[in-house]
């Protein structure tokens, strides 16, 4: 399918040209037709070689620009219709103005109502016209919808027109503008729009972006049928389940969840009026979007807008600014960034402005950062930028410096407590701002390891502070003469070993500590496994604490710890007996 936008300033013309065409009535309001006036949005579709053509008809008087606007922000080409008798008006020149800021490039110019005036001087002048928009230098054709003349050459310049129209990203995520909802008895809420990318499925899970609910697709509709899956490019009615009709609007998002980012900042290029010479307070236009702004000149032709209300823009989107007080489009608006950095020093602008002129906006972004999941960057509407780790975008000068950086906060944090295990892994990520899958990158090359979640300078193992040292030698030199008669709490302290310190002498292989301070020599449990090797078995743990010359304190602890390890096997009845491993002479 392909999706054109009718624009122009005649209505009736218009519209009798669209119900031609189609055979379809695309003034949907009984006052419209009443009129003879396009008030809202109206839609027709008809089949030309097997192509098929839907044609969003938008309304041309000025009272109603807003909505031709939102009708027209979504579409990739248009068919601009001006009528011989009337030529071209102030309405047809904000038409073009809009089209030309929306960055419209394929179209087609039809003059209509060719009966009643001679269509060649209007002709010629709106195709002049349009020469000078982004549309260029369009085919035209002069018709008449009441005698049918020139139709059958309209219906072939639109196949032309719809075949140069680049091929549609049916894989990419869903961003579907709303330029309608309504309410549909025993269905529930139903929204309508232009499907420029992306497929949908009934099923899908979306979010609604204004509010990050989610919504599921009940059910699909493209074309007066159901459908359980519509590709872009389309035009779509899409019943949603998970949120009412008041919770959605027109110029809303059905988004892909996880693949756009809301934004109320973003700096653009303008093609139009100066920055300097804009009103400061506009309405920016994009999709079926209308949102009023505050606009911030930057440079020549670059500008900072803050939005009233969040939008899900990217990089490379299209938009225009219009004023609605002076009922003109002063400016197109281009989005360069929609993650801008904050402009908080004097000079901050000017500065922007140049980056801005320079180009290569992702890796700015990524070195401002330092590192961005790639994801982001995808949702900002930006290539991966700087250096790629997994699935992060990681500056590379911030790269270079990472391995000098943890190596000096490790030493620092060693510094600052010397019996500390290691430095927490965790810790010295926020010490370095990174995410996590950056710290094997910022510990390669310096030594340092990671185990159990700490991170270690493998020559620091078995290492102690010197008062440290003196004191578990002395406790050692008093255990060697009487192996299992483990110190007081007082004693350990008398010698400044508290819970720190015996931890960090059990991690250095210097002690074994059966409780927090209940410590003996690192080959206690060896030696008690040969002396209990010459009691009769079954051995009860007073039979085991006379042989070990030591008090119940220690030798139930013991005990355990020779049960848990597998060199004891513990009865019903308590009593003990030895296990042989297998490999271990009896």
């Amino acid at each position: 399918m392909h999706v054109l936008a009718t624009a122009g300033h005649v209505d009736h013309g218009k519209s009798t040209l669209v119900r031609a065409l189609t055979g379809m009535e695309p003034d949907r309001l009984a006052e419209e037709r009443r009129r003879g006036l396009t008030i809202d949005l109206g839609f027709a579709w008809t089949e030309l070689d097997g192509e098929v053509l839907a044609f969003v008809d938008v309304p041309g008087h000025e009272r109603f620009v807003p909505n031709m606007l939102a009708g027209a922000g979504p579409v990739a080409a248009a068919m601009f219709v001006v009528a011989a008798d009337e030529g071209w008006q102030a309405q047809s020149g904000e038409h073009l103005a809009a089209l030309d800021a929306f960055g419209v490039r394929h179209g087609l110019l039809v003059v209509t109502k060719a009966d009643r005036a001679d269509p060649a001087p209007v002709l010629a002048s709106a195709r002049e016209r349009l020469a000078a928009t982004t549309l260029g230098d369009v085919p035209a054709v002069a018709v008449s919808g009441r005698t049918g003349e020139g139709l059958p050459v309209l219906r072939q310049e639109l196949l032309a027109l719809v075949r140069r129209l680049p091929a549609p990203a049916r894989t990419a995520e869903v961003r579907l503008w709303a330029d309608r909802a309504f309410t549909v008895r025993g269905a529930g809420t139903v929204v309508t729009g232009t499907l420029g990318a992306g497929t949908l499925r009934a099923g899908d899970e979306l979010l609604l972006a204004g509010t990050g609910e989610r919504v599921v697709v009940r059910g699909l509709q493209s074309l007066g049928e159901a459908r359980e899956e519509v590709a872009a490019v389309a035009r779509v009615a899409v019943n949603l389940r998970g949120v009412d009709r008041d919770r959605v609007r027109r110029g809303d998002a059905l988004v892909t969840p996880g693949a756009w980012e809301n934004t109320r900042e973003i700096d653009v290029r303008l093609r139009g009026d100066k920055a300097a010479d804009l009103h400061r307070q506009l309405v920016l236009h994009v999709g079926a979007a209308a949102v009023p702004c505050r606009v911030r000149p930057l440079g020549t032709d670059t500008a900072r807008l803050a939005l009233a209300s969040p939008l899900p823009l990217r990089a490379g989107d299209t938009g225009l600014l219009r004023d609605p007080g002076e009922h003109r489009v002063p400016a197109g608006a281009e989005v360069l960034d929609p993650a801008p950095p904050p402009l908080r020093r004097r000079g901050a602008a000017t500065a922007r402005a140049h980056e801005l002129g320079r180009g290569d906006l992702a890796a700015a972004h990524v070195r401002r950062h330092g590192a961005v999941p790639l994801a982001r960057l995808r949702a900002l509407g930006w290539e991966p930028a700087g250096v790629t780790v997994g699935e992060w975008a990681v500056d590379a000068d911030l790269l270079a410096a990472l391995p000098a950086r943890a190596a000096e906060a490790v030493e620092s944090f060693t510094a600052a407590d010397p019996l500390a295990a290691g430095m927490p892994a965790d810790a010295l990520r926020r010490a370095l701002g990174v995410p996590a899958a950056l710290l094997p990158a910022a510990l390669e090359g310096t030594g340092l390891t990671v185990h159990d979640g700490l991170v270690l300078r493998p020559e620091r193992e078995g290492s102690l502070p010197e008062s440290v040292g003196r004191a578990v030698a002395a406790l050692l030199r008093s255990l060697a003469e009487e192996p299992f008669r483990a110190p007081e709490a007082g004693d350990l302290a008398a010698l400044g070993l508290g819970p720190k310190e015996l931890a960090a002498a059990e991690r250095a292989g210097r002690l074994l500590r059966l409780t927090e301070t209940i410590v003996l020599a690192p080959d206690a449990l060896r030696h008690a496994e040969r002396v209990l090797g010459g009691l009769a078995e079954p051995f009860t743990v007073s039979e085991a604490r006379r042989a070990l010359g030591t008090t119940r304190r220690v030798a139930v602890p013991l005990l355990e710890r020779l049960d848990a390890e597998g060199v004891t096997a513990r009865d019903a009845d308590g009593a003990r007996r030895l296990r042989v491993p297998r490999g271990r002479p009896q």
